[in-house]
């Protein structure tokens, strides 16, 4: 048995542990929607970047390069679609444009270099669910790696490395010298077909994997790495999405490890395209400024249909999050958590209600969000600070909250603090708030979800075996 306490992690280690951990199957649908990323699908064109004057020194800028090969490369995507390959070598590089039926495949010592020139980043137009930049008023950067529009898109390698270089950002942002938002480092739009595996992203200079407006993504099997002090550099950020399904990844960031966002106040209320149908499994990693999963708090458009399981978290400012306000509207319902183990977290499980920056003056205080049928399931936590930070808001109470099977190991002589929240809980320790005391076996397992006969996972209950095993 693992002595938690003393645990140390090696990111070898935990490339083993994530290619040894089984499969577990959910239901039918998730099967189907986290089918095994093809990432050595057979494109019938294929070129080497080499071919287009690229230059893997590090030094040389291959912006031109990139965008070259991929202006050839469309006219097979009708043919079948085409491979860009990158062989062994730095390659500097600005923003430029995926197409669709691409694979851009990274070979193992590939890595690609994002320009700290902000001017090899251009600068595109606020979302339309956002209103302006997350962190400026007007637009904002565009991404190292950007599509639009695209079907059938794979971004794949043998572990290839996509490193943002972005130190200078950070000091940008910190210093308050920024004209615009920063760049992400992968971000794809209005896009179907999406996969992304097998790969190494590292210091991303704001949210690293942001797949927004898109439909059947798949995450697998990428490791995300940033400095714990870096500001805002989210691993992945699946906004206003349907059928997303990560798994089988390590992230290590400045913030939080994976957040589902929909968009911004007033913005994404209008735009109305919610992030649904996301499901996470067999993740790891840890944070100090953020959560684990974070629901918000830009969720305006809504946030529905969410499963995450096997799922640990490690020296961590908190493991769960939603994240609102008023103002906000929207809503977050339909959660699915379970079999989750946590050592060294600050908080197990976190609802902020005053998560309040806004966009702008326009929003509607008066749009207050509905948070209801969250269910959390099967944890087990050693040295943790405080079980549960559970805020609602006040004529907005958060409903049908349902805590099952709940072991912590709790530092504070107050580990949970609720206020305007309505639920149950049964097999919870310690003892969990007032609000939520009613058991809910007999009589309200139909009001919890996924505790009900549907959606009922073919697992059991000790699917989490898998990680104390080691």
């Amino acid at each position: 048995m693992i002595n938690f306490e003393n645990l140390s992690f090696q990111l070898v280690d935990v490339l083993l542990v994530l290619a040894f951990c089984g499969h577990i199957a959910w239901t039918v649908k998730a099967s189907s929607q986290c089918k095994q990323a093809l990432s050595r699908e057979i494109r019938p064109h294929s070129v080497a970047i080499t071919e287009f004057g690229a230059v893997g020194d590090g030094v040389t800028l291959n912006t031109k390069a990139f965008q070259n090969a991929i202006f050839y490369l469309n006219s097979f995507s009708d043919k079948g679609g085409a491979k860009l390959f990158v062989p062994a070598g730095r390659w500097l590089t600005g923003s430029f444009d995926l197409i669709s039926h691409l694979t851009l495949w990274l070979d193992k010592d590939a890595v690609i270099l994002g320009s700290d020139n902000p001017d090899d980043w251009p600068v595109v137009d606020p979302l339309p669910s956002y209103g302006r930049g997350v962190e400026l008023p007007g637009g904002r950067h565009r991404s190292l790696i950007y599509g639009r529009n695209l079907t059938d898109v794979i971004i794949t390698g043998d572990n290839g490395t996509i490193d943002g270089q972005g130190s200078v950002w950070w000091n940008w942002f910190k210093r308050k010298t920024l004209d615009y938002t920063r760049p992400h480092l992968v971000e794809l739009m209005n896009s179907t077909g999406v996969v992304i595996s097998n790969l190494t992203f590292l210091n991303s200079p704001f949210w690293t994997i942001h797949p927004v407006y898109c439909s059947h993504v798949i995450v697998q099997n990428v490791t995300i790495l940033a400095p714990l002090d870096s500001p805002n550099t989210d691993g992945i950020n699946p906004d206003s999405s349907n059928g997303v399904c990560i798994e089988d990844c390590y992230i290590s960031t400045g913030d939080d490890l994976i957040a589902i966002k929909s968009g911004w106040d007033e913005y994404g209320i209008s735009f109305a395209r919610p992030s649904t149908n996301i499901i996470i499994r067999r993740l790891i990693g840890h944070n100090r400024n953020g959560s684990g999963i974070a629901i918000g708090s830009e969720m305006s458009g809504g946030v529905s249909e969410v499963y995450a399981e096997n799922l640990y978290f490690f020296d961590s400012s908190t493991a769960i999050t939603i994240k609102t306000a008023r103002g906000r509207g929207g809503y977050v319902r339909n959660i699915y958590i379970l079999n989750v183990t946590l050592v060294g977290v600050d908080t197990a499980i976190r609802f902020d209600s005053t998560f309040s920056p806004h966009p702008d003056d326009f929003y509607d205080p008066n749009a207050l969000p509905v948070i209801e049928r969250i269910t959390i399931k099967d944890v087990v936590g050693n040295n943790i600070k405080v079980a549960g930070l559970l805020k609602g808001i006040e004529g907005d109470t958060f409903h049908h909250v349902c805590l099952l099977n709940i072991a912590l190991t709790v530092t504070s002589g107050s580990p949970w603090n609720c206020s305007y929240i309505q639920g149950y809980s049964a097999m919870v320790s310690p003892e969990t708030c007032e609000p939520l005391k009613e058991s809910i076996y007999p009589n309200h397992s139909s009001d919890c979800y996924h505790l009900s006969n549907h959606l009922r996972s073919s697992g059991n209950q000790n699917e989490g075996s898998w990680l104390h095993s080691w």
